[in-house]
């Protein structure tokens, strides 16, 4: 099978209740012969305390995906939904709102605020909707990003993975309905980023959290209750309960058949 020529597939529904579904959503930029398809009628469901991974070669669409799925960008076709909120549906103040209570973000850009600490970074989402963060989870968040000594540094007083351990903090401190993640470890060493990894995991495990996340990583996508796999804007394969070893396998057959094909 190649990716390149593959029909797209629909995503086999999630088991649990859907926190997020795409239903025939497209997202194209630019027109004639300019034009581009970044995603093509791709239709797929997030299941509530279901950790996903997205993975596939650059261009295939994963970022594009997920910055539709959250409400970073608007859709050309079809349907982006949170719970029951479809996101075309609300105003640009009713999606601020939405993002801000129901939904954390990693990306590889850190998107700190370099005049606030680690911890006024952390919290400020809760601080913009007027909301006290539960202390014992805060503690907890913390402490299993190492940050207890930093909390009270500025982000250029941290290294890159020091910043990436706040991002990751604030997305999952105010415990959103959905967590986006865009290569949430990339900046991290391999044992930083193993812990971040079984947190999340455990998050989903332990306390219903859900979690989609965009990666290159067979290991990170490991840690995943599903892989799904896109290759020009279209689904193209789908693997549950993936293992390191099994995605990497996975991998090397979409390489081989491109190769070939």
């Amino acid at each position: 099978m190649s990716m390149q020529a593959a029909a797209p597939v629909t995503a086999h529904p999630a088991a649990a209740p859907a926190a997020a579904r795409a239903t025939g959503l497209s997202k194209v930029y630019g027109q004639g012969d300019t034009q581009v398809v970044a995603l093509d009628s791709v239709s797929l469901e997030f299941g509530r305390g279901r950790f996903t991974a997205i993975m596939g070669p650059s261009g295939s669409g994963k970022s594009t995906l997920m910055h539709c799925m959250a409400g970073l960008d608007s859709v050309s076709a079809g349907s982006a939904r949170i719970g029951d909120t479809e996101l075309s549906s609300l105003n640009d103040r009713r999606l601020t709102q939405l993002r801000r209570d129901s939904v954390g973000f990693v990306f590889q850009a850190f998107n700190l605020l370099p005049t606030l600490t680690a911890l006024e970074n952390i919290t400020l989402p809760m601080d913009i909707a007027g909301r006290k963060p539960d202390r014992q989870w805060l503690d907890t968040v913390v402490a299993t990003v190492g940050l207890a000594g930093r909390l009270h540094h500025r982000p250029s007083q941290l290294s890159g993975g020091q910043q990436q351990r706040v991002a990751v903090a604030r997305a999952i401190a105010s415990r959103p309905e959905i967590i986006f993640a865009d290569e949430p470890t990339g900046n991290l060493d391999s044992r930083s980023g193993s812990e971040i990894l079984a947190f999340l995991r455990d998050s989903v495990r332990e306390l219903g959290q859900t979690v989609v996340m965009v990666t290159h990583d067979p290991v990170a996508a490991g840690y995943a209750d599903r892989v799904v796999f896109l290759a020009d804007g279209r689904i193209v394969d789908e693997l549950p309960r993936p293992t390191a070893d099994t995605v990497l396998d996975r991998m090397r057959q979409f390489e081989a058949a491109a190769r070939t094909s």
